[in-house]
């Protein structure tokens, strides 16, 4: 059912914020009008995410759950609604910086380290599946899964996560494809290469680089070529805005 009496922004909900590309993405919508949800395992950055928010138009809050537990992730999107009303924004952006989230290279790759890799399409799914009979109910709504380049490029360094890419920008595709008609944008944000102010970032540049070189990856190399988390997430407001295809890709690594 399309409510055409819904004239106000609906609440848009970030998942696994962080510093960089997921903090940027909540000012973006904040700016729009949205009141805004960001959620994180912990709270300990949350009052310097909501500082970066407080001048939006808009309500900002913050949650804490772990978005990888289905039960915590269902509360959460419960708790925001009834904070905020209905959810009309999912960005889903969780990422990991434990040893045990770092790529296997394809040539090393067993099917427990590609179903570690795969927790970011189920947690993806998890959080798609609970705001989606809405948004198709209203008639309005915006998804954006935020993957990486080794989902359209071959990177064997990158292996496990590739797969993972790969699966999680195909479901980014299809749905974009099934809601085309439904009021509801879904559309994948491809990057390539570190997002300036993201953990991941920070640690290239600061106090892992050895933990990173242990695990097979140039640090150094990989923090010279960085993308401006503003940027990207102007270009992917626009995405959502035009809704005119399904991806934008983002790289420094060509």
């Amino acid at each position: 059912m399309n409510d055409s009496s819904i004239t106000e922004p609906g609440a848009a909900v970030v998942l696994g914020v962080g510093p960089g590309l997921g903090l940027a993405m909540a000012r973006r919508f904040a700016r729009a009008g949205h009141p805004v949800a960001v959620v994180s395992r912990t709270d300990a950055r949350h009052g310097t995410y909501l500082a970066q928010l407080s001048d939006g138009p808009a309500a900002a809050i913050a949650e804490v759950a772990d978005v990888n537990d289905h039960d915590q992730l269902l509360a959460v999107l419960d708790r925001i609604e009834r904070r905020l009303g209905p959810i009309e924004v999912l960005y889903h952006g969780p990422a990991a910086m434990d040893p045990g989230s770092f790529p296997v290279p394809i040539v090393a790759t067993t099917v427990d380290s590609v179903r570690d890799a795969f927790t970011l399409v189920y947690s993806a799914v998890d959080a798609v599946s609970a705001v989606l009979p809405g948004m198709i109910e209203r008639g309005r709504g915006t998804i954006l899964l935020p993957t990486g380049l080794s989902a359209v490029r071959p990177m064997p360094e990158l292996g496990n996560v590739a797969l993972a890419a790969a699966a999680l920008r195909n479901y980014a595709a299809t749905l974009h494809a099934a809601l085309a008609d439904r009021g509801v944008y879904a559309g994948s944000i491809v990057i390539g290469g570190g997002v300036r102010g993201g953990d991941i970032y920070n640690a290239m540049v600061t106090d892992r680089k050895e933990e990173l070189a242990a695990a097979g990856l140039d640090a150094e190399r990989l923090a010279a070529m960085s993308l401006d988390p503003d940027e990207i997430a102007e270009q992917a407001w626009q995405l959502a805005t035009d809704r005119n295809r399904a991806e934008v890709i983002f790289s420094v690594l060509d």
